[in-house]
């Protein structure tokens, strides 16, 4: 890629990042139909099990989502099918991109592992086909059969959940529905709307899936795109082969290079992003970004523990923020907690939580609590703003109170429980 002039500060990068994705500077989407604009403009949203409070993907578009609750997600992707889950990291995308994720779909079933698996158990993958097409919608409970002992390190541990997921990975099967988070599968035409049941070209996925990869990051580094791609495809990419797409995406003109103050690029950027990024350079917020409440600098915002602007080690050269999700750790090896979340104010990340919902007495407990700068403690308009983010925080899981023995220092303890009683 050819050097390029452009050179932004480190602050820019970070409100463009946050921006792009949808946290900053406030929520800008506003019920159901915001749940649509929110993962559209995010790109996707992964979810996930745990629910320690309320899930991952759920805090992820609360974060976005002005009124948002668990049941609209649901609604918008089961009931309406305007998005399908799929991939080993378990997203949920547009289902307008479904022809595009049919290539890397496909080219699971190419992959030495799941040609073994596959050829081991192709009996019962003959099985479930049949179930599924005499049966109509079915899951994994929906079977009995023997446990699956092959060495692979694979979760699910009946046969047929296998032949399940690999038909789901493979795109002959997509989610129907969940029940208790459980997918129920049926074939991808009978799922998914007629209009979107089509491939797109090998060269025509790549390309439109290279441009979702820069979109999903906002300002990625050509490593973060190459590790993108391998997580779409299933697949470790090679750094030639992202360089090469990277090349071919800026001589067509539609990214530009961009270096980032004081972080080892280099960045890319799509073109299309360039009016949004001259904004922040004139100190403007881009006015499809203005918020319909409160902005984080007057309620703080708790990052979902898979958020993309935090999550994997990013938080640390876009925040200078040292974030890992403990929750596989074993207790005595955690430095923080199960749940820890970060907690964005304003354009930065200022300090952790972890939060716990006690759902017998629908109490919010916060069960640690930590600040990046201890000072920020004696920060005023920090208390209003941490006891508006706490409040709605319990509102969203209907808690009818807020345990705050967590925070270790007894003035700043009531003097956040003042804040929340505002609010």
């Amino acid at each position: 890629m050819a050097k390029t002039s452009l050179v932004i500060p480190r602050d820019v990068y970070r409100r463009f990042v946050l921006g792009r994705t949808g946290l900053w500077p406030g929520r800008r989407f506003e019920g159901r139909e915001g749940v649509k604009q929110a993962i559209r403009t995010a790109e996707f949203v992964q979810i996930d099990p745990i629910s320690v409070v309320h899930r991952s993907h759920d805090i992820a578009l609360w974060g976005r989502v002005a009124g948002y609750s668990p049941d609209m997600l649901n609604q918008v992707t089961y009931d309406e099918r305007c998005f399908f889950d799929w991939g080993g990291n378990l997203q949920i995308h547009p289902m307008e991109q479904l022809p595009y994720w049919r290539v890397p779909m496909q080219r699971r079933t190419h992959h030495t592992r799941w040609k073994m698996l596959a050829a081991d158990s192709a009996s019962v993958i003959d099985e479930v086909r049949a179930a599924l097409r005499e049966k109509g919608p079915l899951g994994n409970r929906d079977f009995e059969s023997s446990r699956f002992q092959f060495g692979t390190g694979y979760r699910v541990g009946k046969l047929t959940g296998f032949a399940l997921y690999a038909m789901w990975l493979s795109g002959e099967v997509m989610t129907h529905s969940r029940q208790n988070f459980d997918r129920i599968y049926d074939f991808t035409e009978n799922v998914a709307p007629k209009e979107h049941q089509w491939i797109a070209g090998e060269d025509e996925a790549e390309h439109y899936l290279a441009r979702h990869s820069i979109t999903a990051y906002g300002i990625p580094t050509a490593k973060e795109f190459r590790l993108w791609l391998s997580v779409m495809d299933g697949q470790t990419m090679k750094p030639a082969e992202g360089d090469k797409r990277l090349a071919a995406l800026e001589k067509a003109g539609e990214i530009v290079r961009i270096e980032v103050e004081g972080i080892k690029g280099p960045f890319v950027m799509l073109t299309d992003d360039q009016p949004l990024l001259d904004d922040l350079l004139a100190g403007r917020i881009p006015e499809a970004w203005k918020p319909l409440g409160p902005t984080t600098s007057e309620e703080v915002t708790f990052l979902a523990p898979l958020e993309i602007v935090s999550a994997r080690g990013r938080a640390a050269p876009l925040f200078d923020f040292d974030y890992i999700w403990e929750v596989y750790k074993p207790a005595d090896k955690r430095r923080w907690g199960y749940y820890t979340m970060p907690i964005l104010y304003g354009d930065r990340l200022v300090g952790r939580l972890d939060p716990k919902l006690d759902r017998k007495t629908r109490t919010l407990q916060i069960l640690g609590f930590w600040l990046e700068d201890h000072q920020r403690g004696d920060d005023t308009d920090f208390i209003a703003a941490l006891g508006r983010g706490l409040a709605h925080f319990a509102r969203f899981h209907e808690a009818r109170a807020v345990d705050l023995a967590g925070i270790p220092d007894a003035k700043m303890r009531a003097e956040v429980q003042k804040a929340i009683g505002l609010y």
